[in-house]
């Protein structure tokens, strides 16, 4: 972590202070996310701040799974967070499972229907939003002054499974004309007859999260319970559960803002909508903003990490670009990646004086950013694939690459000057003639003349048939949140698939999460889901252009 202070560390070290509300303890904070959906890059804000910040103290960052609303959680999700976590680099000092603490949470509630301070209550769901009140009218309950030992049986009767869904709610008693309808008597348990994915049917009563969170931080330990800014609203309501209930601690919640990226939506129900209604190829899909769409993308976790701390932690919310993003991945992969020549739209150049069955190989680095990253053989013969855009018929001005009575480099081997060509019936170029100058191996050029351009190839006769997949952004407007229907913006041409593109043989046998620089063209990634032997898959991670100003 860096030693410049954010907000939140400057909270703390008051907290640690002589005198502090923490004064000598060790920090401990948590990640509770929910188990029903994918962990996505806002998430990895919230867990790179909870498990950065305890890393910063020499404390504990504890992992919770919130499973205490039992719909749409699941392990396999579970599964997935966990792996996201320990991708990004982070490690865990407990895991919990926040149903784990249910018995403990209902004695708590047990404990504050004694004191008074909770009651059942019976309006429905449509009763209890039409006595929510409004501003400057406080809200109602007749049943509010039940008497303890009421709320007491008809509670344990609700946990008993005694009342239908919906029939009646634990109440917490607080103040019905507070200007924070969050404190407006807010329910604490509702009845729920549904299977719990850990707890199968021994509960049909479940704590709502504001109460259950400020519990299971106490139970824990937790230090500072650190959460995006849509909490703030609730924090009067967590100080009076951890104030109010007999916990064993007192932890401080302090928020921050949540991130934004542009062109994204990171609602969870929107992206299970894009996965449901399969406008994307499931969570993993590479252009959702899902840890796992953005690792099967190619993305790493150091360019991640180095994109969240950019973005910093902030009171206030804020809208940050997608090319922000681009441009830590691009970093990242200039230092790293490997350079490598592959073809996506194929043309064949044919060296006419080029003898017949002979072939040779050059040498070439495979990253010049990296000394140590040493050099490779590539094979070269008569008949190489060019890219067809590298080859013109009627070329404009400025155009340095091959059109008939032009010479360009092939990159690493020869100057070739094109001699010809051969169109399909709608002229297309089918096939380019060109005629080497052996002279100029390996960049040599004794004669001293100048060629301007340089293009890349691969080896006819030796090179690796693989499929390549071109990502855009997945929506059009850069605010897709902002429409009625998000999904009116999704961009139709956010996938191109490129079939039997040319590469460098051993890109035959590379498997995720192998990633290069393919020259002149941009970063891309062996795909994890669809590669196969013999034939890889690649996803473009992102394009050499940087559009991020700085």
């Amino acid at each position: 972590m860096e030693e410049s202070k954010n907000f939140i560390h400057a909270f703390i070290d008051e907290d640690l202070a002589p005198g502090g509300r923490f004064e000598g303890a060790k920090i401990r904070t948590r990640f509770p996310p929910e188990p029903n959906g994918y962990l996505h890059i806002g998430h990895c804000k919230a867990l790179t701040i909870d498990f950065g910040t305890a890393q910063r103290y020499g404390g504990e960052c504890n992992l919770r799974m919130d499973d205490t609303n039992p719909a749409k959680e699941d392990e396999e999700f579970v599964d997935a967070i966990k792996e996201d976590i320990k991708w990004l680099g982070f490690e865990w000092t407990s895991f919990f499972y926040g149903s784990d603490y249910f018995p403990q949470t209902y004695e708590f509630a047990v404990g504050l229907i004694k004191k008074g301070l909770a009651y059942v209550c019976e309006l429905s769901p449509e009763e209890f939003k039409a006595n929510r009140g409004d501003v400057g009218v406080p809200a109602k309950s007749p049943y509010r002054n039940r008497p303890i030992e009421e709320s007491l049986d008809l509670f344990e009767r609700m946990k008993n499974g005694e009342f239908p869904e919906g029939a009646m709610t634990l109440r917490a008693k607080i103040d019905l004309a507070s200007g924070n309808f969050n404190m407006r008597d807010p329910a604490l348990y509702r009845i729920r007859f549904i299977e719990h994915h850990r707890q199968g049917t021994r509960w049909c009563v479940f704590p709502m999260y504001d109460f259950a969170h400020p519990i299971q931080d106490a139970i824990e330990g937790i230090t500072h319970s650190l959460c995006s800014l849509e909490y703030e609203d609730h924090r009067p309501l967590y100080d009076w559960v951890i104030d109010n209930a007999d916990v064993p601690s007192r932890p401080r919640q302090i928020e921050f803002a949540r991130l934004n990226i542009d062109h994204t939506v990171m609602s969870k129900r929107k992206l299970r909508r894009l996965v449901d209604e399969q406008f994307v190829d499931g969570w993993d899909d590479p252009r959702m903003p899902t840890l796992c769409g953005l690792r099967r993308r190619g993305y790493t976790p150091a360019s991640i990490r180095d994109f969240i701390e950019r973005v910093g932690v902030a009171k206030s919310p804020n809208m940050v670009e997608y090319s922000l993003l681009e441009h830590c991945l691009r970093e990242d992969l200039n230092k790293n990646a490997q350079r490598v020549m592959v073809v996506l739209r194929p043309v064949k150049l044919i060296i006419t004086n080029y003898p017949e069955g002979q072939r040779e190989s050059f040498e070439v680095e495979n990253n010049p950013e990296d000394e140590a990253a040493g050099t490779r053989s590539v094979s070269f013969s008569r008949e190489v694939w060019i890219e067809q855009e590298d080859f013109m018929t009627e070329p404009p001005k400025k155009y340095n690459r091959l059109f008939v009575g032009n010479e360009v480099r092939l990159k690493s081997a020869y100057i070739v000057k094109c001699t010809g060509y051969k169109a399909a019936e709608d002229g297309a170029p089918i096939e380019v003639y060109a005629e080497y100058d052996p002279e100029t191996r390996g960049g040599n050029t004794p004669d001293g003349r100048k060629v301007r351009g340089t293009i890349h190839w691969t080896d006819a006769s030796n090179c690796a048939d693989i499929s390549v997949r071109l990502y855009e952004n997945l929506f059009t407007d850069p605010e897709p949140d902002a429409a009625e229907d998000f999904t009116t913006s999704i961009n139709a041409a956010s996938l191109e698939i490129l079939e039997r593109c040319k590469g460098e043989k051993f890109l035959e046998t590379v498997k995720a999460p192998a990633a290069f620089q393919f020259l002149r063209t941009g970063y891309f990634a062996a795909d994890s889901k669809y590669s196969a032997a013999g034939q890889t898959v690649f996803n473009r991670a992102v394009s050499l252009k940087d559009g991020f100003k700085a």
